[in-house]
C-alpha cells in the first residue's frame, strides 16, 4: 500500500469536538495515512489547543502540528502545510467534517489503476449538526473530459475529498491565496498544466454545513472573487466571452442581488441532490 500525507488547516472559528471528529475520521481508516500535517493558521481557542494537543499525544508518531503566529487565509496555510507533506500522494481534509472509513483505500485504488491521474475527489453529503442529519449531496462530474467541461461553469472537486500527487500540484504553481476560491484556482491551473483528473461517484466525506454557509457564498466581494476566477479563465482561453458573461450575469444573481433566505433555497434545491440520493 502507497505511504501518503493528509493536510489540514484549522483556524479560530473551528470547534474542538468537530476537530476532533474530523481527524479521528482520517486516522481511523481502512488504509491509515503515514502522516498528518495540521497547520494551525494564527491563534485559536484554548479548547482548540487542547484538543490538538490530546490528538497529537494519542497519535505521537502520526500527527504534525506547525502553528503560525498569525492567520494568513486557507490558501496560504495549505501552501505552508505542503512544505511539510513527505509523500507523493496528498490527501486533503476539512478541519469540521468526517470522512467515511475507506475513503483513502478507494482512492488509493484509483492512483494504483492508472498511474497517469493527478488528483481524485469524491461526492458530499452535507450535513447540519449530526452526520445522520443530511440535507444534500453535491455530486461532482467522474470523468476526466467531463470534469474539464464542468470546470468551465464550476467548481469540479469537493476540496475536503481530494487526494494528488504533490508534484503535479507544485507543477500548477501549488496552493495560492484567492478569496473563497483557492481550491478552484489550483484546479484550472492544473487544467492549463494538463493533469489528469477524476472523481469517485460515491459520497466519501460528509460536509458539515450551516446558515453561514449560505452568508459566506454571498455578497459583493464573493461575487468579485468568482468574476475574476473566470476573466482568469477566458484570459487563459478556457472559456470564452459568451461563456464568461453568462457566468458572471448568473453569480451576480445569486450571489449580490438575491436575500440569502433565496440564496439557500437555490442551493439546497437546485444545485444539490436530495438527501436520499447520498451514495456511501
Amino acid at each position: 500500500m502507497q505511504e501518503f500525507s493528509v493536510l489540514m488547516s484549522v483556524y479560530k472559528n473551528d470547534v474542538a469536538e468537530n476537530v476532533k471528529t474530523a481527524v479521528k475520521s482520517i486516522v481511523e481508516q481502512t488504509a491509515r495515512p503515514s502522516q498528518v500535517v495540521i497547520v494551525v493558521d494564527g491563534p485559536v481557542p484554548d479548547d482548540t489547543l487542547q484538543a490538538l494537543n490530546d490528538l497529537q499525544k494519542e497519535y505521537v508518531d502520526l500527527i504534525e502540528i506547525y502553528p503560525l503566529e498569525q492567520n494568513v487565509g486557507l490558501g496560504n496555510a495549505l501552501k505552508e502545510g505542503m512544505k511539510y507533506c513527505k509523500y507523493e500522494l496528498v490527501a486533503r481534509m476539512d478541519s469540521d467534517d468526517i470522512a467515511v472509513e475507506s475513503r483513502f483505500e478507494k482512492q488509493l485504488a484509483m492512483f494504483e489503476n492508472d498511474g497517469e491521474l493527478s488528483i481524485v475527489g469524491s461526492d458530499i453529503a452535507e450535513f447540519i449538526g449530526d452526520e445522520s442529519n443530511v440535507v444534500s449531496v453535491r455530486d461532482v462530474p467522474q470523468e476526466h473530459n467531463e470534469i474539464c467541461e464542468y470546470l468551465k461553469k464550476r467548481c469540479p472537486f469537493n476540496h475536503m475529498t481530494v487526494m494528488f500527487k504533490k508534484s503535479q500540484v507544485e507543477k500548477a504553481g501549488g496552493y495560492l491565496h484567492w478569496f473563497y476560491n483557492e481550491d478552484s484556482y489550483l484546479w484550472v491551473r492544473m487544467y492549463l498544466a494538463g493533469c489528469k483528473f477524476a472523481n469517485i461517484k460515491e459520497n466519501l466525506v460528509y460536509a458539515r454545513i450551516n446558515e453561514d454557509t449560505f452568508y459566506r457564498r454571498g455578497g459583493k466581494k464573493y461575487y468579485n472573487s468568482e468574476r475574476d476566477l473566470f476573466k482568469f479563465m477566458l484570459n487563459n482561453k478556457i472559456i470564452n466571452k459568451s461563456q464568461y458573461r453568462k457566468s458572471c450575469l448568473m453569480r451576480y444573481i445569486i450571489q449580490v442581488l438575491m436575500p440569502n433566505r433565496i440564496r439557500k433555497f437555490v442551493f439546497l434545491k437546485l444545485m444539490r441532490q436530495k438527501p436520499k440520493e447520498v451514495k456511501n
